[in-house]
C-alpha cells in the first residue's frame, strides 16, 4: 500500500549514487551539498555587552569504546553497473553495511545494490576490496543481505549483535556509523526522536515502524547500522527527510525486528510474500478514519465490495485513525488471511470480509 505524502518534506534514500570525487554526492535524491562551496563567518564584537555563555544542546558523550567494540563489523560497499550497450563499466556508487554472522552475511539496503552487476565491499579498517555476491533483496523491506568468503577477510568476521527495536525510547542515545559521502567507518551520535514513523519504500509502498533519530546520517550512510548505548543494532540507516537539501537532524531507520523477520528468507535467496489489501487511502483531517481514494479494479478490497470514497474505521478488528494504521495492519497479516475490514459509506456502517492478496512488485501495479 503506497505511504502518504510527508507534506513539503523530500525524503530521499541515501544509498548509491554516481561516485565523481570522495565528496561526490552518492544519494539518489542527488540533492546534497558537494562540498566545494565557500562559506564564511562574520565576527561582531561585542566587548560592550553581556553576553550569557552558550548553554550546550545536548552533553557531549564519549563512545569510543562503543566504536572500537563494533568497528570491525561495519562494511563499506561499493557498487557499480555496466552499460548495456558496450558492458564497459558505467555508474558506480556506494553505501553501507553491517556483518551479521561469521558465515558471512552482510545486511545493507536494497537501493544500495539495486541495479547493480558488481558489488565489492570493504570490511571493518580493510583497505582491501573484496568480492560480494547478493544473496538477497526485498524492495518493499529496502533491505539486501550480500554474501562474501569469510576465508577472504583477514582476522575473520565480527558480526555485529541485533538487539530490539521494540523496546526503544524516545531520547535514549542512538549511534550512527557508516561512510557517508564514502568517508569509511564515520560515527555521529544523537538520541531517538520519535518512534512508529512511516517511510516509503523504493517500490513505493509503505514501511511502518520506523525509528527517527537526529544523529547525523547522510548520503553514504544507507545500509549502516544504527545503534544503541550498548552498542548493539536496533535499526538499518535509510533515508532523510529535508527541505534545505542537507542533512537537517531527521533521519530513518529500519526497525530491527522487522529485518529480522525478513532476514532468513533473503539469506536464502527467497520472495518475500507479503500480504496485500489494494487501495490507495489517505488520513481524514480528524483522525477518524482512512479515506478510500482509490480501488485497485480485481483486487482483493475491490472483490469484497470496498469502493473509492469509503472510510475505513477497523481491520481485522483493530480501529483505523490514519492512512497509516491501514497499512500496519496489513503488515502483519500474510497473503491469503481472511479480515474484516469496516467501512462508512453514506452514513452507515459496513463490514467485508477480505481474501488478502500477494504484494506486486510495485505499488502502481495492480
Amino acid at each position: 500500500m503506497p505511504s502518504g505524502s510527508r507534506g513539503n518534506f523530500l525524503s530521499a534514500l541515501l544509498g548509491a549514487g554516481v561516485v565523481a570525487a570522495v565528496f561526490a554526492v552518492l544519494a539518489l535524491s542527488g540533492t546534497f551539498d558537494d562540498g566545494h562551496g565557500d562559506s564564511a563567518v562574520t565576527v561582531s564584537s561585542t566587548a560592550d555587552q553581556d553576553v550569557p555563555a552558550p548553554t550546550a544542546t545536548r552533553s557531549a558523550t564519549d563512545v569510543s569504546a562503543l566504536y572500537n567494540k563494533v568497528r570491525d563489523g561495519v562494511v563499506y560497499v561499493q557498487t557499480s553497473s555496466r552499460t548495456t550497450s558496450t558492458g564497459a563499466e558505467g555508474e558506480s556508487g556506494s553505501g553501507s553495511g553491517f556483518v551479521l554472522d561469521t558465515r558471512g552475511h552482510i545486511l545493507t539496503n536494497d537501493h544500495v545494490v539495486a541495479g547493480a552487476d558488481t558489488v565489492r565491499v570493504r570490511i571493518g579498517d580493510s583497505e582491501d576490496l573484496i568480492s560480494a555476491k547478493v544473496a538477497g533483496t526485498d524492495a518493499s523491506s529496502d533491505l539486501a543481505v550480500l554474501k562474501v568468503d569469510p576465508a577472504g577477510v583477514e582476522g575473520g568476521l565480527k558480526p555485529l549483535a541485533l538487539g530490539t527495536s521494540a523496546s526503544v525510547q524516545v531520547g535514549q542515545p542512538a549511534v550512527a556509523i557508516g561512510s557517508p559521502f564514502g568517508l569509511q567507518g564515520s560515527l555521529t551520535t544523537g538520541v531517538i526522536s520519535a518512534l512508529g514513523r512511516p517511510i516509503q519504500s523504493p517500490n513505493g509502498f509503505q514501511i511502518s515502524g520506523a525509528l527517527q533519530t537526529d544523529a547525523a546520517i547522510n548520503p553514504g550512510n544507507s545500509g549502516g547500522p544504527l545503534l544503541d548505548a550498548q552498542g548493539t543494532v536496533i535499526g538499518i540507516n535509510a533515508q532523510i527527510a529535508t527541505e534545505s537539501q542537507s542533512n537537517s537532524g531527521v533521519g530513518f531507520a529500519i526497525p530491527i525486528d522487522a529485518a529480522k523477520q525478513a532476514i532468513p528468507e533473503l539469506e536464502r535467496g527467497d520472495t518475500i510474500r507479503r500480504a496485500y489489501l489494494g487501495v490507495s487511502t489517505a488520513s481524514t483531517s480528524n483522525g477518524s478514519g482512512a479515506q478510500v481514494a482509490a480501488v485497485i479494479s480485481g483486487g482483493p478490497a475491490a472483490k469484497a465490495g470496498v469502493r473509492a470514497g469509503d472510510r475505513i474505521t477497523e481491520v481485522g478488528g483493530q480501529a483505523v485513525k490514519t492512512a497509516d494504521d491501514v497499512a500496519e495492519r496489513i503488515a502483519t497479516r500474510k497473503p491469503g488471511d481472511v479480515v474484516e475490514v469496516v467501512v462508512q459509506r453514506d452514513g452507515d456502517s459496513e463490514t467485508m470480509k477480505v481474501t488478502l492478496g500477494t504484494q506486486p512488485k510495485t505499488a502502481t501495479q495492480g
